[in-house]
């Protein structure tokens, strides 16, 4: 996606183009999708399929479901703390910071809260309007803390769309979220991360099977760990990342 450069010049419309482009995403405090994964992680190609279950403010749970057997890892997150279970390997990570488990997964830098918003395509709370820039008659530039958010219609009579969110300053360097496809409520069905630094990530989700606020309680987002299950540290799991096969 070819995102506008240049400072821009300030917008005064800047938090009406916000509050249209998140008013379906900011309604959504459960979204239960599919997930079908594809792309890169490092020197590694990644192919995955996954349910998903996401509940404000910050839980998650995630499945690699396999064609047969187990699941090839079940992650589950509370606010900031991750356990990760690999059944075909009986091994867990208990007690991780979850944005340091799901980077160890996908090797995208996001946390429970963080991949919420990631896949309903939305900004933060803290995503600031008045700041905004435009460049151009359609495109809205909002700062969210260190991220960027862009916002795009097609034409003056187009709803406003998030399009993008740029995210700078992370530990192994800049990257990017893209939305297409979207859905008549406004969320995004395609959703692709891609990192600055060359090789470290690029990866593509189509979501499907979406439904949104379906209650979903607390047993969700948590897993059972057998008492067999042998500890596996972060640096292990980088290497040993599930779904994933070396060039």
């Amino acid at each position: 996606m070819k995102l506008p450069s240049g400072p821009g010049t300030r917008a005064t419309d800047g938090s009406e183009a916000l509050a249209d482009a998140t008013s379906t995403c900011r309604g959504v405090s459960t979204i239960t999708p599919e997930i079908a994964v594809s792309g890169s992680v490092g020197d590694q190609r990644l192919r995955a399929r996954i349910t998903a279950g996401l509940a404000r403010p910050a839980s998650a749970r995630l499945e690699a479901v396999a064609p047969f057997g187990a699941p090839l890892f079940i992650f589950v997150a509370v606010n900031d703390e991750a356990t990760l279970l690999l059944p075909r390997d009986g091994r867990v990570l208990e007690h991780g910071r979850s944005d340091a488990v799901l980077e160890a997964i996908t090797g995208v830098p996001l946390d429970a809260a963080g991949l919420r918003h990631a896949l309903t395509g939305c900004a933060s709370l803290n995503a600031d309007g008045a700041r905004a820039r435009q460049a151009g008659a359609d495109w809205r530039i909002v700062p969210d803390g260190s991220t960027e958010v862009y916002l795009h219609r097609e034409g003056p009579s187009g709803r406003w769309r998030l399009v993008a969110t740029a995210h700078h300053g992370s530990a192994g360097g800049d990257w990017r979220a893209e939305y297409r496809a979207f859905q008549p409520n406004g969320l995004p069905q395609t959703v692709r991360f891609t990192s600055s630094v060359r090789d470290r990530f690029d990866l593509r989700l189509a979501l499907s099977q979406v439904d949104i606020n379906t209650p979903l309680g607390a047993d969700v987002f948590r897993v059972q760990i057998p008492r067999t299950a042998e500890p596996i540290s972060l640096n292990e799991l980088k290497n040993a990342r599930p779904g994933v096969r070396k060039n």
